[in-house]
Formats: structure tokens, sequence, C-alpha cells
């Protein structure tokens, strides 16, 4: 039988647990004992998760004593709005929120995003609490404490650090998952092999078959090591003052090619990966990582299911114009995360257009 896992992510009076293992739902009144939390809570979900796990959850907080409103979204990365965020704040006033009172999540990163910023907002900040249900939401955006709202002209913008209080990843919520979904957030883990661990991107070319065979044991492996690398680099750099903004591998063309799709023509991971071959591209052309090295990244990325190519009906223009509205950006000058070998990268400041046009040569 599998055994739960948890880890501890170090940051002081800040820090939090990340408990991964099947079945964890069943144990969340268990976990947020400790937090001395008041009755009250709100409850943010999309209609898709709702349908398939808002009713259990909703019956365990019922009998673990707390009092749960619900506030549902759309499933779609444009529920990250201002318009919405509005929404939950009236559904807390009208619940009774107080400043003990919990915002919990339950769904993937679009719901995580949403609602932490809304508990970091409502009344100054108030208790988060994460229950991830997809595997982007498991190994990333659940954890580190990122939360934002989109602009129409550019993603995550609008946005606070704030640190969950726990994140409680149920395993089992991962067999409703469609595999497209597997597959999006499964960039996002051999981004973590990239950018640190070069065992961890060998065991993933090893088992990516498993892993997209919804393999219960390995999916806890590569989930419970993704958050170990993040809590690792997070608790070395909380606020991306440096180290941190390594996570952002492959981020800044996903972004912008998430951007120009208006947020729904690619998932997150997809455009993602789509991001860390022109990343790695562009690092190849100016000498800093060799064609073999290259090569692997690209070989994974397509081995998991995922697109490796900028669309060609999206302009070279307007995907520049949007990278130099990237948050990693200093002085309007682009930086991205470029690899150096599978393992390591390097934080890069962009000295030309001519540097980015190398995403798109083969």
């Amino acid at each position: 039988m599998m055994q739960v896992k948890t880890l501890a992510v170090d940051l002081g009076d800040r820090g939090y647990n990340i408990v991964v293992g099947c079945g964890v739902l069943e144990q969340i009144p268990v976990y947020l004992k400790p937090l001395k939390l008041s009755r009250r809570c709100l409850l943010v979900t999309n209609s898709t998760v709702d349908a398939l796990y808002g009713d259990r959850v909703r019956r365990v907080l019922h009998e673990g004593g707390y009092d749960v409103a619900t506030c549902c979204v759309e499933d779609s990365e444009t529920a990250k709005s201002l318009d919405n965020a509005s929404r939950l704040y009236d559904a807390a006033l009208e619940h009774g929120l107080d400043r003990l009172s919990a915002v919990i999540a339950l769904g993937g990163g679009v719901v995580g995003d949403l609602a932490g910023f809304v508990a970091a907002t409502y009344m100054r900040g108030v208790p988060f609490i994460q229950l991830p249900t997809t595997l982007l939401a498991q190994v990333d955006s659940s954890v580190g404490g990122k939360v934002a709202v989109n602009h129409p002209l550019v993603k995550n913008i609008i946005g606070a650090f704030y640190q969950p209080r726990i994140v409680i990843s149920d395993i089992s919520t991962l067999k409703t998952l469609p595999l497209q979904e597997l597959r999006a957030g499964l960039a996002e883990v051999i981004k973590y092999g990239v950018i640190w661990d070069r065992n961890f991107f060998t065991y993933l070319s090893k088992n990516v078959s498993s892993i997209l065979s919804y393999d219960q044991e390995i999916l806890q492996n590569i989930i419970v090591r993704s958050c170990e690398i993040k809590a690792e680099i997070v608790e070395a750099d909380e606020k991306e003052e440096g180290l941190r903004m390594v996570l952002n591998y492959g981020h800044s063309f996903g972004h912008a090619v998430e951007t120009l799709g208006n947020y729904e023509e690619f998932r997150h991971g997809e455009a993602v990966a789509i991001g860390m071959v022109a990343a790695a591209r562009i690092a190849q052309h100016l000498g800093k990582i060799s064609p073999s090295e290259v090569d692997m990244i690209r070989d994974l990325i397509n081995s998991a299911g995922l697109p490796t190519v900028i669309p060609s009906d999206y302009s070279r223009e307007k995907i520049i114009n949007v990278l130099f509205y990237d948050k990693k950006n200093r002085g309007r000058k682009v930086t991205l995360v470029l690899p150096r070998k599978v393992g390591q990268v390097e934080i890069y400041r962009v000295k030309s257009i001519s540097e980015l046009t190398c995403a798109w040569e083969f």
C-alpha cells in the first residue's frame, strides 16, 4: 500500500507542509486542525472539478466542523480575472469570512492562482489552503506562493507572493485527469530535470510511458521529487530576486504563446514545452549548450506528446513584443533562462533582437 509522504517547505513562520498520497482528501480536517482556522471557509473550484470532487470535499469539511460556501468559476485560463476575483470577494463577505477563515482552492493552477490572489488580498491576507487536482498544480503552481490574475496584455502580471498554509495533493484525483492535461503537467516536471537534476531527467526518460499510463507509484515519485526541487529553490529565494528565476525556464516564450492564443489555444504546460525548446535553441546558437543536449530535451518533450515548435501563424514580431512585458525583465532588457546542459541553466540578459529570432531556427 502506498504511504503518504510529507515534505516541509522551510520559510520560517511562513513555512508549510506538502502532503502527497492517495485518498488524503478524506483526511482534510486532520491536516487543517493544527492551523486553528475559524469555522467558516470559502471553497473555490471550477464546474468540472466540482462535479467530480466538490460534494466529497464539502462532506469531509462539514464532518470536520467547517461551514463551507462554494464559488465556482469557468474551467478556463480566462477565469484568472479581476472580475472573478471581485465575485470571490463578494462571496467571502456574504459568508462572513474573517481573518482566520480559509480560502480553499480545489482544482488546477487556474483555480489555485485565483483563489490565492483573493486570499492574499481579502482583509490583507487570510489563510490559503491548496487542494490541487492536476499534475501541473501538484508539481508546480500549488507550491511556492506565487498567486495572480491575468491582464489582457500579459499573463500573471497582477499578483503577489503569498504562501499557502498547507498543500494536500491527492494522487487519486489524477485518475480523472484527461491524458492531454496529464501531458501538460508533465512539461513542468521535465523542466525540473533540465534546470536542476540530471538523474531525475533520466528517470523521466525511462518512465515516461508509465507516467502517461497513470502509474500511481511513479506519479507519487515524480510529484515528490518535483516538490523537493521547487521547495529547495523557494527556500533559497522566496521572492524571485535571483535563483528562483530558474523556475521560469520555458516560460518567457511559453507565456507569449499563451497570450497570443488568448489563453485558449494552448494549455499552460503545452506552451511551456514550446518555450523550453525555444530557449534551448537560443542557447545552442549562443554556444552555451551542445546540440546533443538540445536533442535530449526535445526528444523527452516529444515522447511526452507535447509540442516543440512555435506555431507558424504566430508572427515573430508579436511574440517578441510580448516578451518585453515579461516580469523577469530588467531595464526593458528581455531576460531568459537558458540551459547549459541537462541539470544546469543560467539567467541570460538578451543583447539583441537577433538572439531571440534563433528560437525559430532549426
